[in-house]
């Protein structure tokens, strides 16, 4: 395994208490008072956020064994700029799931602002477009953006990495909601009810 998987994988692992402390406003108000722990917030959530984006894309693109789904495995795709080869099949494979990661991302910004996507902290309930159907849109656009890119570059690290990325998707969504319940109480509680946290309802 290299040294740059392994310092990827790492990061994400260190993002995760930055991530929990970036949303847990009401101590850090406590602790530091409203205007500094507003800016504690706000830039541990910037660079937990950012920071675990970044890290995907050098799980992805790390040194590592590379698989390959046995269908097509003559037809090729270049990447000079990466020097990756791409199977046909593994860009028709990862396709869907990269496509429903962009919307899940893009309209999930959209919904609550980038501020809000990237400083973890709102003033209200969002609840309508993807919100109405799942509760953390954003973090299944990351799940599905993972799985698709790890299988798009044949990365067999990266996708074992799946359970990680799933984990940390799962455990910082936990970790929001239970903040967002101090804040915000009955009003979210109805709205967890009601709204799955990843799976909608069909």
């Amino acid at each position: 395994m290299s040294i740059w998987l392994i310092f990827f994988v790492l990061l994400v692992i260190i993002f995760i208490p930055l991530h929990f402390v970036s949303v847990s406003h009401i101590w850090l108000n406590k602790q530091f008072g409203e205007e500094k722990g507003a800016l504690i917030g706000k830039l541990f959530g910037f660079l937990s956020g950012w920071g675990f984006f970044i890290c995907l894309f050098g799980i992805w693109l790390s040194p590592q064994p590379r698989f390959q789904i046995p269908f097509l495995i003559s037809f090729t795709l270049n990447v000079p700029i990466l020097d990756l080869e791409i199977l046909l099949i593994h860009f028709i494979a990862s396709s869907p799931l990269i496509i429903i990661s962009v919307y899940l991302g893009i309209f999930g910004v959209k919904e609550t602002s980038l501020k809000v996507s990237e400083t973890h902290r709102t003033d209200k309930i969002i609840k309508t477009g993807l919100y109405s159907k799942i509760r953390h849109p954003q973090y299944l656009g990351a799940i599905f953006a993972h799985i698709g890119f790890s299988i798009l570059f044949a990365g067999t690290y990266s996708l074992i990495l799946s359970i990680l990325v799933i984990f940390y998707n799962y455990i910082t969504a936990w970790k929001e909601e239970k903040e967002l319940v101090k804040e915000f109480g009955e009003e979210y509680k109805t709205y967890k009810e009601r709204v799955p946290m990843f799976i909608p309802k069909f």
